[in-house]
């Protein structure tokens, strides 16, 4: 992507100018002193000249702190950028934009937006950034800062869109599709991907991206709530017809097997009937013991 490259700016040990500068303030000084003293211009004037180049020198001088870039332009010129930290001199007529190279986070307001479903949803997320690019991040955005929250919000967004809240009506043996609520880790890499192609305009790292907020909108969160419960009783309620279906099949077999009884197709659906009523009933069934036939 076409932008702005950054190159290191050339740069002076910062001890060696303090020291020089403040020699000259010292000497300058003395020597306004001594043309005060005997009243001579040539001294006053040799001082005021040295005095001016202290202060020039020492205009030059500036601090780089650690993880802190300092972005040069002479003249309306970009003149490179300085990543190492400690006392440094520069042309003093050079102006310095200080740049935090530190690690940030953002976090996005709750927004309300539409699901792949076309549900509403609420959705916020926080973005950890860092500027890689000084130069990028400078000349090429008009602000870098409120550049980063506006190109999250607008790719969160778009992410939510991409992606239903959660899976429905999935068939037996069939893998669910990636939702927002079952595969946070693959739509936060997705939201990562996004915001790297849209920042890489000013500069910025991407380094981590997850979602902080999830849920129905309030108009559909109850409607949702029930569905979630009656899916959850329709799955609970399947395991149990199949765990009876399996029961009754070896009671059968083993009735069978060890001569107990002996049954015909009449008694064996009434038998299954009774067992499947006890067995899937949500409320205790209640026997009735039968003692024998009374034949009039």
């Amino acid at each position: 992507m076409n932008g702005t490259t950054e190159r290191p700016a050339v740069k002076v040990n910062g001890y060696v100018f303090f020291v020089v500068g403040l020699l000259i303030a010292v000497l300058s000084t003395f020597l306004f002193i001594r043309g005060a003293t005997l009243e001579s211009g040539w001294y006053i004037g040799f001082g005021i000249v040295l005095f001016i180049g202290a202060m020039l020198i020492l205009g030059g001088l500036f601090v780089v702190q650690p993880n802190e870039a300092r972005v040069l332009t002479l003249f309306g010129k970009y003149a490179g950028s300085l990543r190492d930290d400690g006392l440094w001199w520069i042309n003093p007529f050079t102006a310095k934009k200080r740049i935090s190279l530190r690690v940030r986070n953002f976090q996005s307001e709750k927004m309300k937006v539409n699901d792949a479903n076309g549900n509403p949803i609420e959705i916020a997320a926080v973005v950890v950034w860092r500027v890689v690019n000084s130069a990028r991040a400078l000349f090429d955005v008009e602000n870098y800062e409120t550049f980063v929250g506006i190109q999250a919000e607008t790719a969160i967004r778009n992410i939510a869109t991409r992606y239903p809240y959660e899976s429905h009506d999935v068939p037996t043996g069939t893998e669910a599709p990636h939702s927002l609520r079952s595969h946070p880790d693959e739509v936060g890499e997705a939201l990562k991907t996004e915001l790297h192609h849209r920042l890489e305009v000013a500069g910025l790292e991407i380094m981590e991206t997850r979602l902080s907020h999830l849920a129905y909108a309030p108009e559909i969160a109850q409607a949702m709530l029930r569905r979630q419960q009656a899916e959850a009783v329709i799955s609970a309620r399947a395991k149990i017809v199949d765990g009876a279906v399996g029961m009754v099949e070896i009671a059968l077999k083993r009735l069978e097997a060890e001569g107990v009884v002996h049954l015909d197709e009449e008694r064996k659906a009434a038998m299954v009937n009774n067992l499947m009523v006890a067995l899937v009933s949500e409320s205790n069934a209640q026997p009735v013991i039968n003692t024998g036939t009374l034949y009039s």
